[in-house]
């Protein structure tokens, strides 16, 4: 594997293994913007694999962390020292959830955002032809974060490049940066993150520049997966202990005409028509 960036990292934890065979082993794949992103949005996955021998974890950070906060401790530092600390605190985290691999390809955000942008799209169709993950997690397109939804651009036009019996069974989309419990029940695909309820908060305080700097992506992240098992119906016992919503992307692995605004577009308007026909029978 070599992707366009020089300061590309590629870290295989554990025993001795290369990294093509690493990847190579992945079922559950992660391709997310930033450092941390992958244990908000994924830890079903992260969990899914620890449990099931046969199974591997792989992730994926497409920006460098450039940009990010600097406060406390780290308000000294230059952006390229902050960028240097996001990248290690990723490796942890992937030692933490013992992934078969990580990789972050540190592109700047400006280029993740460009439409085809043919390096970040390159490094992507490399990491998906090499494996051939069951399950891939990615960013959801109603997101509010800006590269959030120029990554799932990115992604999309990266698939779309591979043969069709070469794509993602699955793929989903999940809440970070929007919630995305405001989808009608029909649409909602619930990830369960309860499990290793040990690790789950820990391997969020890895991201200590973030959670030490005022952001507590630990207790935010399992309040709102708590939040969701709870709130997910009104006339049973919950199932799970923690959920993290997940919005079904494989239809766009299926028809490339099919385009992600007219996708999204259409379960915003299944919940306008589920909020319209409750009130007009109840109100």
């Amino acid at each position: 594997m070599k992707f366009s960036r020089p300061e590309a990292d590629i870290y295989v934890p554990g025993p001795t293994v290369k990294p093509l065979d690493a990847l190579g082993r992945v079922t559950h794949l992660c391709v997310a913007a930033h450092q941390d992103d992958i244990e908000i949005m994924a830890f079903e996955g992260i969990t899914y694999c620890l449990d099931h021998p046969g199974k591997a974890f792989g992730g994926v950070v497409v920006t460098n962390g450039g940009g990010s906060p600097r406060t406390g401790s780290y308000a000294s530092m230059t952006d390229a020292e902050m960028q240097r600390v996001r990248r290690d605190e990723q490796r942890r985290a992937a030692e933490m959830g013992r992934y078969a691999i990580q990789i972050q390809l540190a592109h700047p955000s400006s280029d993740v955002k460009a439409r085809g942008h043919s390096a970040v799209v390159g490094d992507l169709v490399q990491v998906f032809s090499i494996c051939r993950p069951e399950v891939v997690y990615l960013h959801q397109p109603a997101d509010k974060h800006d590269t959030h939804v120029a990554l799932l651009g990115r992604c999309l036009e990266a698939l779309r490049l591979l043969p069709p019996d070469r794509r993602p069974g699955r793929v989903l989309g999940c809440e970070v940066w929007r919630d995305l419990d405001w989808m009608v029940d029909t649409d909602k695909v619930a990830l369960d993150s309860g499990g290793h309820p040990e690790l789950a908060g820990e391997i969020l305080k890895v991201f200590d520049s973030q959670v030490s700097g005022g952001k507590r992506y630990d207790l935010a992240t399992l309040g709102r997966r708590s939040a969701n098992a709870t709130f997910h119906t009104s006339h049973a016992t919950d199932k799970m202990s923690g959920i993290t919503w997940a919005m079904d992307l494989t239809p766009l692995m299926k028809d490339d005409t099919l385009s992600l605004e007219a996708f999204t577009v259409a379960h915003i308007e299944r919940l306008k028509n589920d909020v319209v026909r409750r009130i007009r029978a109840l109100g």
